[in-house]
């Protein structure tokens, strides 16, 4: 299992172990997006600031739209690409190997497991609130794939209406 980690509130009033915790899971701002494995060092840490941040099981197809339009490679991460550096053919293969366990992000080179996302689209449900209480903080479960979804930004958001 593989959780995607979204940071949502700023840094204002964080005290040092929580902001180091942060600098651990690569969220060193707002509307960071990063993908982790489900260990218990991880949900520890997820614990530790889940009041900063948003996390919850990724699904293939959102991790392979993220792949493709919000990675850190210039024109986003290609079928050629994943094919030249690993075993699989699609990002799609890829993007599935990666929530297994099979595969690592970073094992293409150049491409960071860091993704910097718009802000949502309609807004975040709450960020002062955990997700239970009506908020967008803390664990999600399955419905963080809306909220990237509507971070994915408006450039990819209106191709999909075309379709």
């Amino acid at each position: 299992m593989t959780f995607v980690v979204i940071r949502l509130r700023s840094p204002v009033n964080i005290d040092k172990k929580r902001e180091d915790t942060l600098k651990f899971l690569r969220l060193t701002r707002v509307n960071h997006c990063t993908v982790v494995p489900s260990t218990p060092n991880i949900k520890g840490m997820l614990k530790k600031v889940k009041d900063i941040v948003s996390w919850g099981e990724i699904e293939s197809e959102v991790l392979s739209t993220m792949l493709k339009t919000r990675s850190n490679i210039k024109d986003g991460l290609t079928d050629k690409m994943v094919n030249d550096h690993t075993g699989y053919e699609t990002v799609e293969d890829f993007a599935e190997a990666v929530i297994s366990g099979k595969e690592d992000i970073s094992c293409i080179d150049g491409l960071k497991n860091l993704f910097r996302m718009h802000p949502p689209k309609g807004g975040h449900r709450g960020i002062k609130k955990p997700f239970k209480s009506g908020g967008s903080l803390g664990y999600c479960g399955k419905e963080i794939n809306s909220l990237l979804n509507r971070m994915i930004g408006p450039e990819y958001n209106d191709k999909k209406g075309e379709e």
